[in-house]
């Protein structure tokens, strides 16, 4: 068994997946490399730290030496105007590979055993969001959207994390931006980039060892039969307004004694006892019609025990086989799926990744391959936690995520470290915390 994944190795990883991306440039102006202009924007994402190339070019004129170079392997720091032109044209599908070499690694070491949910299976959760809107500024890459005569430019991305019911970080893979596609005339949307998503990378996983989840909007035929081709599991959440014929399904079934079966259980949350009622019936239409493909349907009522208030509902449509064990895992794992809103996007609007902002826009790709970079830095910092006692350490007596960053942010403004592993040893001995 390998060991777990240390802060430098993942580093290498972007260094070489850098190292691979196609020159672009003409002439004889290659002063900074490409690499260089990734690592550096790594590294200002990393640190959450704006000013931070700033102060390590000011670091390597007084000390002939800075943490950009140490800490993440940068050789020359380019100015910010030089980083984005280098930036710009690159392919973000050319920087997914850190992404599944540090999957790869975590599951050999076994640091992933815990995010294993119903069957077995990684639990995957897609989901779209926006990360840029301007009415002003755009490129050839933005999706547009014409309302009251007005033009408003916007990017989307499809992200995708490994999540699990009880754990507070979610592993984020590679994600696929919804950008017009060569060929298509209509514009890119959800659906297919979650197409796209599957084609690239299901063969990655073993045949069936996955479980994808996803909101209602997803929960159609295509996505189905497109998972089960690619041998993936499914819970996808399956509202009744937008699913008439498997409703319907399910109302004739109402009559029929027996036919929907249900399971009650007690909780207590540590205030007041709830009932949670499970319901499920198996091999329902997912669409009207003789061609509707059959899956499997289940229900959880959360109610509170003393009023009778109803305090959760929700349905899935899954392929997992249900009964009185596996329809509480199921359940489970479709509830977790919010994990990429809350242990997801949530962290990177709202704890200092800054995930809406306009870091630089760029004419071609430049937007995207920067929120690749981000991504990658939010995944090495949950790789971390999951795989550095000492790190863990220093964050928990640290408190929060801003004193620990604000920190990170001043000793590296002011002193030198040769590593990281010195960097976070420094706090941890400063901290007077002891060995675990």
């Amino acid at each position: 068994m390998r060991g777990k994944l240390k802060h430098r190795e993942m580093v290498q990883m972007l260094v070489r997946s850098l190292g691979k991306v196609p020159e672009h440039r003409r002439g004889e102006n290659t002063q900074y490399e490409i690499k260089d202009a990734g690592l550096a924007a790594f590294a200002v994402f990393f640190m959450q730290a704006p000013s931070f190339l700033a102060y390590q070019r000011d670091m390597q004129r007084k000390q002939g030496k800075n943490n950009a170079g140490s800490l993440f392997g940068v050789t020359e720091i380019p100015s910010d105007g030089q980083i984005r032109n280098l930036l710009d044209p690159v392919d973000p599908q050319d920087l997914g590979e850190p992404f599944w070499e540090v999957w790869d690694c975590l599951e050999a070491g076994k640091q992933l055993e815990d995010y294993r949910g119903i069957g077995d299976t990684w639990l995957i959760s897609l989901d779209g969001s926006q990360y840029h809107s301007s009415q002003k500024v755009h490129c050839e890459n933005c999706r547009v959207q014409v309302r009251d005569d007005r033009a408003y430019y916007s990017h989307l991305v499809m992200a995708a994390v490994v999540c699990a019911p009880g754990q507070e970080h979610v592993i984020c893979l590679q994600p696929e931006f919804i950008t017009p596609q060569d060929g298509h005339e209509k514009q890119d949307c959800e659906q297919e980039a979650i197409k796209r998503w599957v084609e690239r990378h299901a063969q990655r996983f073993a045949d069936w060892g996955v479980t994808v989840l996803t909101d209602d909007l997803h929960c159609h035929q295509p996505t189905c039969e497109l998972l089960l081709q690619h041998k993936l599991h499914f819970v996808l959440t399956c509202k009744e307004d937008s699913h008439q014929g498997l409703y319907e399904e399910l109302a004739l079934l109402e009559k029929v004694e027996g036919a929907i079966q249900t399971r009650t259980v007690r909780h207590w949350n540590g205030r007041h006892a709830e009932h949670w009622i499970y319901r499920w019936a198996q091999q329902l239409p997912l669409r009207k019609g003789p061609d509707g493909l059959r899956v499997n349907w289940c229900q959880l009522t959360i109610v509170h025990e003393t009023t009778g208030e109803v305090l959760y509902r929700n349905a899935w449509a899954t392929d997992h086989t249900l009964d009185e064990t596996t329809v509480v895992e199921v359940a489970a794992a479709g509830r977790s799926r919010w994990k990429i809103e809350n242990e997801g996007f949530n962290v990177l609007k709202n704890r200092g990744y800054h995930f809406e902002h306009n870091y630089g826009h760029g004419q071609q790709q430049l937007s995207s391959v920067l929120l690749t970079l981000l991504l990658m830095a939010f995944l090495f910092h949950t790789v971390l936690h999951l795989c550095c006692d000492m790190y863990r350490a220093v964050r928990q007596e640290l408190g929060t995520r801003r004193t620990f960053f604000d920190d990170l942010r001043a000793l590296t403004r002011y002193v030198y470290f040769t590593s990281w592993q010195q960097l976070i040893t420094f706090m941890y001995q400063q901290l007077e915390l002891e060995p675990g």
